[in-house]
């Protein structure tokens, strides 16, 4: 008679239930696809990650490295241990290990269903391809990063003119700024104050926090996607939006289907980018320290960013402490083997990101801020995926992080910063587990002098860019007030149109005269005003 084949440990019952009660509860409640400022408070009072993390180590105490078999939300899951097991998941990806994951189609249907995460079989690879193509992944300056870098740098000009001489920096005041960003970006200029258009996406992804168990709302994804499509088609050249020109994708791609995960995929950017800057405000040594890198290279030109190495891994660091992916899955597609042990296809496999990235039995700096690690080769050594890893990482790791990177150059170019909560984010006290970037408030004050905008050489201009040789309009008030002024015009729109519609906000005098001042005819965005405004004023 033969031998049974040995079994992976298994959770206990009271293993089980820890592991319900501090991976999955809290996971829930904070919100897998949309963060729920609620439950971000919640997890953040519980201090959730951290029970977490002690779970992950409690059953690496009792079963050893693992895997360790237990259950997630009704089916059979494996969670992961060491970081090979992580390694070996990851690059075997889409086979044996899937990213089409069965709760993360239940998620993303709502919103992407024909989403590159999601597919399988030659539409995943052709939807890969497309992807890495429209955002120029193997390369960390984008061939559009020239257009990218001018957006980014005008929406933190409008974004400092409103802070004032001491504004205080807030979610609500960073947030809507970087999204003005990432409309253009992503669709071109006049998607800018298309606020309806991510207010829609905004009510799918929530539809997404409940998997399976919230209906698929059809009608509202159908008007999200026919105000996706009016931009799409226009297929700005100096946007993401431009990859869609000629209809150049094989068939089976459906690029206006996978639109919807890189507007997805910059929510975590936007988290990731305050978070950053809380820790560079509540670490002074190290603000100064990034301080003179930017006086080392040029923030304003691709190039310049892209040799921000520090101000890059501070980025990292922030999704290392706190990440924005939660949790890593995969399915297997077929029986797979660990140490003897046969695991059944349709398992689920689980890298908690928060235990490989606050370990603190293997990492000496889980605690800390270490933006050295992603310098010297560290992290890549201990396993840290913070963007996934293998065939299936982020396609748009490079993009995101010169994008987040840039702003905050941007940013640190104009204000001094000092974090006024929470307290507890201090360089002499280990890093909490959890930081609720919704409650997070910095005090702010204008950069030394040395460090005003306009030391060195502005990056190449686009051809809509609202800034003439010499100067930048969008840091004259008048044409800040002439952006709030129009800020929900419906364009394309005519002059009468434009002066209607300020009138009607109750601008002044002088914001109505400049609009009468311009030619009339069809304006089809806010920076193709303001670029007629400068004409017209003399850059005034």
């Amino acid at each position: 008679m033969s031998s049974p084949l040995p079994s992976l440990p298994r959770a206990s019952v009271s293993e089980q239930a820890r592991i319900t009660a501090t991976l999955l509860t809290p996971t829930l409640v904070r919100g897998v696809i949309v963060r729920r400022p609620g439950g971000m408070a919640a997890v953040g009072a519980l201090d959730a990650d951290r029970h977490a993390v002690e779970t992950m180590r409690r059953l690496r105490a009792a079963h050893g490295p693992g895997p360790v078999r237990t259950n997630l939300f009704g089916r059979r899951a494996v969670l992961l241990l060491e970081p090979d097991q992580v390694r070996r998941v990851l690059e075997g990806t889409p086979e044996p290990f899937t990213s089409a994951n069965a709760e993360k189609q239940g998620a993303l249907s709502h919103f992407q269903p024909h989403g590159v995460l999601i597919s399988e079989g030659q539409e995943r690879q052709r939807r890969r391809e497309f992807n890495e193509t429209a955002l120029d992944t193997p390369h960390r300056v984008h061939a559009l990063a020239d257009s990218f870098l001018a957006v980014i740098r005008e929406e933190v000009e409008i974004l400092d003119r409103a802070l004032g001489p001491d504004g205080e920096l807030t979610w609500s005041r960073f947030a809507p700024s970087f999204w003005n960003a990432v409309r253009r970006i992503v669709l071109g200029d006049a998607a800018r104050d298309d606020q309806r258009l991510t207010d829609l996406l905004y009510r799918l992804r929530s539809d997404s926090n409940w998997f399976y168990l919230r209906p698929r709302r059809d009608r509202l994804r159908a008007g999200f996607g026919e105000r996706l499509r009016a931009h799409l088609d226009r297929a700005d050249p100096d946007s993401l939006a431009g990859a869609f020109a000629g209809d150049r994708a094989p068939g089976g791609v459906d690029p206006a289907g996978q639109a919807p995960h890189w507007l997805f995929a910059f929510d975590a950017a936007v988290i990731a980018a305050f978070r950053a800057l809380a820790l560079i405000a509540s670490h002074p040594e190290q603000a100064e320290v990034l301080r003179a890198e930017l006086d080392e290279h040029n923030p304003a030109a691709p190039e310049g960013t892209a040799r921000l190495e520090r101000l890059r891994a501070t980025v990292l660091e922030s999704v290392r402490l706190w990440p924005t992916t939660l949790a890593i899955l995969r399915d297997s597609t077929e029986a797979t083997e660990w140490d003897g042990a046969v695991v059944p296809a349709g398992t689920a496999f689980v890298i908690l990101s928060a235990f490989f990235h606050r370990d603190p039995e293997r990492l000496p700096y889980a605690d800390l801020f270490a933006p050295e690690v992603w310098l010297d080769g560290t992290a890549e050594e201990d396993g840290l995926v913070p963007f996934s890893g293998g065939p299936a990482d982020c396609a748009g790791r490079n993009l995101v992080l010169f994008t987040t990177t840039a702003l905050l150059a941007a940013l640190l170019e104009r204000r001094d910063l000092r974090l006024v909560e929470p307290a507890a984010l201090r360089p002499d006290r280990p890093l909490p587990y959890s930081l609720n970037h919704f409650a997070l408030r910095m005090a702010t004050r204008p950069v030394r002098p040395h460090g005003v905008p306009g030391n060195r050489p502005s990056p190449p201009r686009r051809r809509t860019d609202s800034v003439q040789e010499g100067t930048t309009t969008m840091a004259n008030p008048t044409f800040i007030e002439v952006q709030k002024a129009l800020s929900g015009v419906d364009y394309p729109a005519n002059r009468d149109d434009l002066v209607n519609h300020a009138r009607g906000r109750g601008a002044e005098d002088r914001v109505l005269e400049a609009l009468r001042g311009v030619a009339d005819r069809s304006y089809s965005g806010p920076d193709e005003v303001s670029k007629a405004v400068s004409e017209t004023t003399g850059g005034r």
